[in-house]
């Protein structure tokens, strides 16, 4: 089934909406839990609250792109249990050191205005994204979207783990120095 007509399920509220989109895209949103939160059973609950949330949204929503759609509401719904975990423990991780990478080249969240500096940021940032290498772009989607660690980035593509570290480096680097040719305050 495509997208288009998993969306119209979605439209005519049929629940089948939710076995179809979990049998195309279940794996890949688990995958985006899983690399957040690193608990089987954390990951399952933010599929599961993703549905819910797509099944919530859709009569409103009309998503061009279903499949990022999915994984934005995953992602988000990962990090934001990510945050209640930490405040609860107050212990480190991966995506504690990956937000820590990215401090110094994206806007604080405290500096914005709104929605519509949210937006002008996306669309620089996929600008930037746009104009790297696919490798470069895929390395760095991987780490700070899909939060891959540095060692599954080794093994992926073969590269030493200094060398990993380096590219993500310059990397941020680049994205910092775009921001603020594009005048957004970091």
């Amino acid at each position: 089934m495509n997208d288009f007509q998993i969306i119209l399920l979605y439209w005519n509220r049929d629940e089948k909406a939710i076995a179809q989109t979990h049998a195309k895209y279940g794996r890949y949103l688990h995958t985006i839990a899983y690399n957040i939160l690193a608990n089987r059973e954390d990951s399952e609950e933010c599929v599961s609250d993703t549905y819910l949330k797509v099944w919530n949204a859709i009569p409103e929503d009309r998503p061009s792109n279903f499949l990022a759609y999915l994984g934005r509401i995953a992602r988000n719904l990962s990090l934001n249990r990510y945050a209640q975990r930490k405040a609860q423990k107050r212990g480190g991780g991966e995506v504690a050191l990956l937000l820590s990478e990215l401090q110094d080249c994206i806007p604080s969240p405290n500096t914005g205005e709104g929605l519509s500096e949210l937006t002008t940021i996306t669309a620089v940032i996929n600008t930037f994204l746009d104009e790297l290498g696919a490798e470069q772009r895929a390395l760095f989607v991987r780490r700070y979207w899909y939060t891959q660690s540095i060692g599954d980035l080794v093994r992926l593509t073969g590269y030493s783990e200094s060398k990993i570290k380096s590219i993500l480096y310059r990397l941020r680097r680049k994205l910092k120095i775009h921001l603020e040719q594009e005048g957004i305050a970091l």
